[in-house]
């Protein structure tokens, strides 16, 4: 491929609705000799298939992923495939992966119809004793369908050869219409989306999802998750393994107990770190009854997908995968998975610092590593907060003024510089907790 889109935008890769004017624009442009070109990636491959992953990393890290393979090099980032396979092996994993994707599937459609036909439901079933919800109105309308392949509910769903519903069963199908509904709202700017077989592709991998993770099940902010990688890679099964990859990292976040969320220890830490870096800017948030930073909840959640245009959150994310990379992450998931023929540890895992992304380097240097580092997001978030301290400190007389300041960054922000930012607070704190030991 000629390489002649340098400082095009990747907005042209994601194409809004026409009807839709008011979607931010990316400010991420890509450019040559810095962005993860085709040609540099295809050259990075050997010729069994090994990945010289090393070089890659920084030059992701210093000006992103060309469009057209970023679902491809998402998979290496993520953990699906180890860097050191070779064509073959990465073939062998993938067609496993998409059977055992079809069979969960297949599992999820026995027990309920509607999972692979194309349509989703955005009414609730049945309530919460697993009793069928016969509103006339929902009957009718689920026997009909509608155009749209959305369908309002299904009267054979609450039972299967009649018997009787188990309680994970049971929660997983009070699951089903909210996640219906949020995949009518997500993305929809997107022309992606106008495909009624993209809508039900979202509903049916966040739905098995749902099914094999129990203790998590479903949660909103999820959709947002997994929509990029629905537009990026076109198999079914290969977005499901890839977002399955992306909750492993962040599944903690949406466990839940009746007494807590799971997020909340992410905001103890983001607390912790302001206290630190930027003590005045805590001060005032303990003052205005912030001090639980419960207002940063859904940066933490969603990864900043409504803080930056679209654009910009897929340059975000697959920077902070750079730069926490950890070599073992294939061999981590796969050895939990006891699934894969390289569980055994037969190919070698020695390396060197330089194999791990420039943020995991600084934890295994400041050795925190087996102290369970904090991500790179909450640092993230707690640049952002340092970025707009002078204005929280002025401007801010009530949390309802602070969650307003940072509503109003959406669009505005830039990746790249909120990297470098986090770095930055990432190094100042590392320094600051080695003066304590």
């Amino acid at each position: 491929m000629i390489w002649r889109d340098h400082g095009q935008t990747t907005d042209s890769y994601y194409q809004v609705r026409p009807e839709v004017t008011d979607v931010p624009t990316t400010k991420f442009r890509i450019k040559a000799g810095k962005t993860l070109s085709v040609r540099k990636w295809q050259a990075a491959f050997s010729s069994e298939g090994e990945v010289d992953f090393t070089k890659t990393l920084s030059r992701i890290y210093r000006g992103g992923i060309h469009p057209s393979i970023r679902g491809e090099v998402w998979e290496f980032l993520l953990g699906c495939y180890d860097p050191k396979s070779t064509f073959d092996e990465r073939s062998q994993i993938r067609q496993r992966r998409r059977l055992q994707y079809a069979q969960r599937k297949e599992e999820c459609r026995q027990m309920f119809p509607l999972i692979g036909s194309g349509k989703f439901i955005t009414a609730p079933i049945i309530n919460e004793k697993g009793e069928p919800i016969l509103d006339p109105l929902v009957l009718l309308e689920a026997n009909i369908g509608n155009d749209t392949g959305e369908v309002t509910g299904h009267p054979n769903a609450t039972t299967v050869d009649n018997r009787p519903m188990s309680t994970k069963e049971i929660q997983w199908k009070l699951h089903l219409h909210q996640i219906g509904l949020d995949v009518k709202r997500t993305d929809r700017a997107f022309m992606f989306y106008e495909k009624q077989e993209n809508l039900s592709k979202l509903w049916d991998i966040l739905s098995v999802y749902a099914w094999i993770d129990e203790d998590v099940g479903y949660c909103q902010g999820m959709s947002d998750l997994c929509s990029p990688m629905i537009i990026l890679l076109d198999n079914e099964a290969d977005a499901f393994w890839c977002f399955e990859r992306l909750m492993r990292r962040l599944r903690g976040n949406f466990r839940s107990t009746g007494r807590s969320i799971g997020v909340e220890a992410q905001l103890s830490n983001l607390a912790a770190i302001t206290q630190v870096v930027e003590p005045k800017l805590h001060q005032h948030l303990e003052t205005l009854g912030g001090g639980d930073y419960l207002f940063a909840i859904r940066m933490l959640m969603v990864l900043f997908r409504r803080e930056f245009s679209f654009g910009d959150s897929l340059y975000l994310w697959e920077m902070m995968w750079a730069l926490e990379y950890d070599p073992d992450l294939f061999y981590v998931y796969e050895d939990a998975d006891c699934g894969s023929e390289n569980a055994d540890g037969s190919k070698s895992r020695t390396k060197s610092i330089h194999h791990y992304g420039k943020f995991e380097r600084e934890n295994l240097k400041s050795r925190v590593k087996e102290d369970a580092p904090l991500p790179i997001s909450v640092f993230l978030v707690a640049g952002v907060l340092k970025d707009k301290s002078p204005k929280l400190l002025k401007e801010a007389r009530g949390l309802d003024d602070v969650v307003k300041i940072l509503n109003d960054i959406a669009g505005d922000l830039d990746a790249k510089k909120a990297c470098v930012n986090a770095m930055k607070l990432h190094k100042k704190y590392l320094k600051q907790q080695a003066k304590k030991t």
